[in-house]
């Protein structure tokens, strides 16, 4: 049920703020989550090498800044670097269907069909595909693994070509905005002027946002989901605390791991198994796994996973390790908490950051999300509104957490289904 609280108007440019109530039903959450693992397979007690991402599994590649090398926000000027990626579907004549995806900061560029490196699915395959919310058979859809990436883009796990070595940290400090950049010139180089549409949750929501304000021309609709303008002091701090774990590890060797011939995956799997916590919800943890013990009868007064819960962490952390570079982690979470777009594009005032924007956005939010609350993108859409952006909002009631945009959510999915096929008409694609 679709319930509307409130509708207002700037020069005749609407501001739709709806809330969507949905059921708080686990049934659907929880297939999403990993099963429970016992302690012999939760991987606590040694992990197999992190796996090697060769150029096949990257899927797309293509090096960029050869002819002029982009210059990133801390100084270093970034030549011959490559950027993996994937498409689906097909570009159509006009070159006007395209739709930019922008991964959070554990995903990748597989965000339908099978992942070649996990053999998994795509991390939105339930939103695209043929058919599906956006469909491959009507719009071409790309996702690049990010710049500072672990799938084939360049990042601190790839070869420094000065050295012949792993970049480690000589690799250069990036932020949301050089991940930006380094798409633009991605798109470049596929000849396409303009997105239809540009979407992502959470570190993607902030990409998509940096899109807006820094290419307003070359976004006709952006969709910012369960993502905030900056981080908060929260967020730096859980982020913070994760990197200490991965640099407390004896075999992170200064961020030299990979020419020492060994991986801190201790440490890489604790900060995951903090951030998971944030990106789940209470009520989720709760009505999963409660109190009930793993594979026991009774507590074993000792420090073995007695919990459900604590299995299942352990299993987050160990299979995190076997896909993702530690050094990596530690950039992407810095670039995260070094994002503030009313600083770079405002002069400090959000609203600023946006004015002149004609890009029409869909803001969504979560109810249970406590790592980006609803009170995030109300200041996005406060912003919004002040410069007579043309933005809808949707809360959607879910207790699935933060990571309710991955998981089966459908009024989550109306609101989004409604906005793309609104924007399609809009932009002339229905008539194609």
């Amino acid at each position: 049920m679709i319930h509307s609280y409130g509708a207002y108007f700037t020069q005749s440019l609407p501001i739709f703020a709806i809330f969507v109530k949905n059921s708080p039903d686990l049934t659907h959450a929880q297939t999403e989550i990993e099963p429970v693992m016992n302690d012999q397979t939760s991987g606590q007690n040694g992990v197999e090498a992190t796996q090697t991402v060769t150029d096949r599994d990257a899927g797309k590649r293509v090096t960029l800044g050869q002819d002029e090398p982009l210059r990133l926000d801390c100084g270093v000027e970034l030549s011959d670097f490559t950027i993996a990626y994937e498409s689906y579907g097909e570009l159509n004549a006009n070159k006007n269907n395209a739709i930019l995806v922008c991964h959070a900061l554990s995903g990748d560029q597989f965000v339908s069909g099978i992942n070649p490196i996990t053999g998994k699915p795509g991390w939105w395959e339930l939103v695209i595909g043929p058919g599906k919310i956006i469909d491959t058979e009507r719009f071409f859809v790309i996702c690049p693994n990010i710049l500072g990436g672990c799938m084939g883009t360049t990042g601190p796990k790839e070869i420094n070509p000065e050295t012949g070595q792993p970049w480690g940290l000589d690799f250069p400090m990036i932020t949301v905005s050089d991940m930006v950049r380094a798409q633009a010139l991605l798109l470049d180089h596929l000849g396409i002027d303009q997105l239809f549409s540009a979407i992502g949750g959470s570190m993607g929501g902030m990409q998509v946002l940096e899109w807006a304000a820094a290419y307003p021309k070359r976004v006709f609709s952006a969709i910012p989901i369960a993502t905030a303008p900056h981080h908060s002091a929260q967020n730096i701090a859980f982020h913070e605390v994760g990197r200490q774990a991965i640099m407390a590890d004896p075999d992170w060797r200064g961020g030299d791991y990979l020419n020492q011939d060994c991986r801190p995956h201790r440490g890489l799997a604790i900060a995951r198994m903090i951030a998971h916590i944030t990106y789940l919800s209470e009520p989720a943890l709760q009505n999963k796994f409660g109190r009930r013990l793993q594979d026991r009868d009774a507590i074993s007064f000792g420090f073995d996973a007695d919990f459900q819960v604590e299995s299942y962490l352990r299993h987050q952390g160990s299979t995190f390790v076997d896909r993702f570079d530690a050094n990596s982690y530690l950039y992407i979470t810095r670039a995260m908490d070094y994002f503030d777009i009313a600083e770079r594009h405002g002069s400090g005032v959000l609203a600023e950051g946006f004015r002149d924007v004609g890009t029409r956005f869909c803001v969504i939010s979560f109810t249970s999300d406590w790592l980006y609350q609803t009170a995030e993108s109300r200041a996005i859409v406060k912003a919004l509104n002040a410069v007579a952006a043309n933005v809808s909002f949707a809360e959607i009631e879910s207790d699935k957490g933060h990571d309710a945009f991955l998981l089966e959510e459908p009024e989550f999915w109306k609101v989004l289904s409604g906005f793309i096929e609104g924007a399609a008409e809009r932009y002339g694609l229905n008539s194609q």
